[in-house]
């Protein structure tokens, strides 16, 4: 029993994200933000300047396709470029002072929906939640090799 539930816990992920990203975009109307921006201005804001691979790193995805994001976020002029004196090939990137404001105003409105939601949920089960994803993710990625 206890290995179906965390099955089906398992394979909600997918549903669970798709909802949050869908709700994320809707979020974003007018904005000239995609979902992915989001996530570079985001990331920017909450741990500083970071080049690419930092980036890459805290998001969990490829570099490659980090840096497509990155460019995409460049030209709209959220984020700029500086050189970086540890690695000149590879540039660190921070907010514009436009686009701190923008993600700044958008996780507040994020911030606030998951209030609205965490009305219907006692803090300890959303406490327990977070520990079993955040352990299963773990324990899933151990099994293929990404983390040791």
């Amino acid at each position: 029993m206890k290995a179906e539930q965390l099955h089906q816990l398992v394979w909600m992920s997918r549903p669970l994200m798709q909802a949050a990203e869908g709700c994320v975009e809707a979020g974003l109307a007018g904005t000239n933000l995609t979902v992915r921006m989001r996530a570079v201005l985001e990331i920017l804001d909450k741990y500083g300047e970071q080049t690419v691979p930092e980036l890459a790193a805290r998001l969990e995805i490829q570099r490659q396709y980090v840096q497509i994001m990155c460019n995409e976020t460049l030209a709209s002029g959220f984020i700029e470029q500086r050189a970086n004196p540890r690695h000149k090939r590879s540039p660190i990137l921070a907010l514009t002072d436009h686009g701190r404001a923008l993600i700044q105003e958008i996780i507040s409105k994020e911030m606030k929906i998951m209030e609205q939601m965490s009305e219907h949920l006692s803090g300890e089960d959303i406490a327990t939640a977070l520990r079993v994803v955040l352990a299963v993710a773990d324990s899933l990625k151990k099994r293929t090799g990404e983390r040791e």
